[in-house]
């Protein structure tokens, strides 16, 4: 029988996974500690907190598999914390969770389960992976229900990860899966899904990238598209594209955060209508269900995670980026944020948005 990893969180989903695979697999199952001891102690709303490796042991033990806690504490910090702080310090809003599963937890699970003799791995993530004889390589697809759809933030799966990653709860939906839990007796089955970035539980980013990574966060002008001086800001980092409140300025319109300055220290802020933009640049596109493409393809393209998708067009620049020109002008594009291609449930690949 084939044997499979499985990175188990110590949520539902991640344990209806091992429990699915159990029909076909020989089942191991596999937590990553990506915290020092005492670093993470919410509960609830993270992946993260100290109580999930238990959960995820006690689930083990009832399905009567072997249970492995594999730390990547120095690995995590390096390739996602360091990068998300060093992304704000550019001026940018990076998704620490696609540079988690891209760095640390789709490498270092095949890594680790090369070394216990297993060639396979599995997570709890909705999505879908299909083999297209076509073109010879394999293909990444939306999960079956599309509220739940994660492909978003597997965009940058190789096509070597791809073939040896299993994503059990494709075809299924939240509501299945829980059911399925709660018919197993599985102590997860209730368990409310993570929120937040695990890393910055209480959700205060600024305090976070100022007290644990060192970024400075010093007072500067908040200007308007002229280079006037509205205001004073209380450290770039501080804001994001797209952000109204926290301004203090009074106007007879509301403005928002439309761009800023991290070498100046400003934030330049306009009207609504200045928020949108109908095209921008890809910076390292990974593709998946093609190769680069020569010739302009047309797709729909989101920039957030659970976005509204919006029909674009994609067209390679000399130096390998991606212009990406919108049907539609779209709001608050964000230097930072992923910008994933799909047809359909097709991902066809993505790259990160350099405006």
């Amino acid at each position: 029988m084939e044997q499979i990893l499985v990175g188990m969180s110590g949520g539902v989903d991640s344990s209806v996974a091992a429990l699915l695979l159990l029909e076909h697999y020989g089942v191991t199952g596999a937590t990553m500690k990506l915290f020092d001891s005492g670093d993470i102690v919410t509960e609830g709303k993270t992946c993260c907190a100290i109580t999930d490796v238990e959960d995820a042991r006690r689930v083990c033990h009832r399905l009567g598999i072997d249970h492995h806690v594999f730390h990547f504490t120095e690995t995590f910090h390096r390739e996602v914390m360091e990068r998300f702080a060093q992304g704000y310090a550019r001026g940018e809003t990076p998704n620490p969770c696609i540079d988690c599963n891209r760095f640390v937890k789709f490498p270092e699970l095949l890594r680790r389960g090369e070394q216990l003799g297993i060639q396979a791995i599995a997570t709890g993530h909705y999505a879908r992976i299909r083999f297209d004889e076509a073109t010879g390589r394999y293909q990444l697809l939306r999960g079956r229900e599309r509220e739940r759809d994660q492909s978003y933030v597997l965009y940058a799966l190789t096509q070597a990860e791809l073939a040896r990653t299993r994503f059990p709860l494709g075809e299924w939906t939240k509501a299945e899966i829980r059911e399925i839990a709660t018919s197993k007796g599985l102590v997860t089955a209730d368990k409310p899904d993570s929120q937040d970035i695990c890393f910055v539980p209480d959700g205060d980013y600024g305090s976070f990238l100022t007290e644990k990574m060192g970024l400075s966060a010093l007072p500067g002008d908040i200007l308007d598209s002229s280079g006037q001086v509205l205001g004073r800001h209380k450290g770039a980092i501080r804001y994001t594209i797209g952000q109204r409140r926290g301004l203090g300025i009074a106007a007879e319109t509301p403005l928002y955060v439309t761009s800023k300055d991290m070498r100046k220290n400003t934030l330049t802020v306009g009207t609504k209508e200045d928020l949108f933009q109908d095209r921008f640049t890809v910076q390292a596109p990974n593709w998946i269900a093609c190769e680069t493409p020569e010739e302009p393809i047309k797709v729909t393209v989101m920039t957030r995670y659970r976005d509204r998708e919006t029909a674009a067009s994609l067209h390679l620049l000399e130096n390998g980026n991606v212009e990406v020109r919108l049907k539609e002008p779209k709001r608050a594009v964000t230097p930072g944020q992923a910008a994933v291609f799909y047809q359909g449930d097709l991902v066809i690949g993505g790259g990160v948005i350099y405006v």
